[in-house]
């Protein structure tokens, strides 16, 4: 598997270089939300393998509110634009921890188990993180609230609320589902589809799928992805 493990640190590479010189995200409420498009779209150009469903993605990012939304309503990135740069953050998470991830698990026993293959891609780590959230996409709008100010001065205080009449399928399986319609060759990686949808961990699951959880936890992707996304909210506060 030396290839296999070569070829992603040599993609993980140039993708955390595309991020670090596009200069998009300095902080939580710090960025430029132009160049955070510019290097969406520069990393799926450069990573997807497939062009159609590149151009499909970056449709899709373009045509929603994904760019303005927020990553809530009350917790991480509870911002205009929230859900991008949070996103953007886990995927960049995701990069950094990527290589270590994948070196452990070859070192671990269940590498040697026949019909083993090599954890992930590099493209694959790259649509996990991207598509993780897309559950949040047009589910919010603005509410304005009675609120004093500093100097004891009601005002109007814009907050953003879930529409009410969002249907959602589980936060992690509603994500799954946008993201099979926007790049339909991932429903043939199940280590992909495992990690958006159990990206929450224990917090979005049922009684029953409880039961089976920790089969997914020996999905390297599944532990690389809850990583990255509580880090670059707990660390990044986005």
């Amino acid at each position: 598997m030396k290839e296999e493990l070569d070829l992603l640190k040599s993609q993980i590479h140039s993708l955390i270089e595309i991020f670090e010189t596009s200069e998009c995200i300095r902080g939580p409420k710090n960025f430029d939300i132009s160049k955070v498009k510019e290097c969406y779209f520069k990393m799926a150009e450069f990573i997807m393998s497939d062009s159609g469903e590149c151009s499909s993605l970056k449709e899709y990012l373009a045509a929603t509110d994904f760019f303005k939304a927020p990553a809530s309503t009350k917790f991480h990135g509870n911002w205009d634009s929230g859900l991008c740069v949070h996103t953007l953050m886990v995927t960049l998470q995701a990069l950094r921890f990527a290589v270590p991830v994948a070196e452990s698990f070859l070192s671990s026993p269940l590498a040697s188990v026949p019909g083993s293959t090599f954890p992930y891609t590099a493209e694959d780590v790259f649509l996990s993180a991207v598509c993780h959230d897309f559950c949040k996409v047009g589910s919010y709008k603005v509410e304005f609230h009675n609120t004093k100010d500093i100097n004891g001065n009601w005002t109007k205080k814009p907050v953003f609320k879930v529409k009410p009449e969002m249907r959602n399928l589980g936060h992690g399986n509603e994500s799954v589902l946008i993201m099979l319609k926007t790049v339909p060759s991932m429903i043939n990686r199940r280590n992909v589809i495992e990690a958006v949808s159990r990206h929450m961990g224990f917090s979005d699951l049922s009684e029953l799928e409880r039961l089976n959880y920790s089969n997914f936890l020996q999905n390297p992707l599944v532990l690389l992805l809850q990583l990255a996304d509580q880090s670059a909210a707990a660390w990044w506060d986005c």
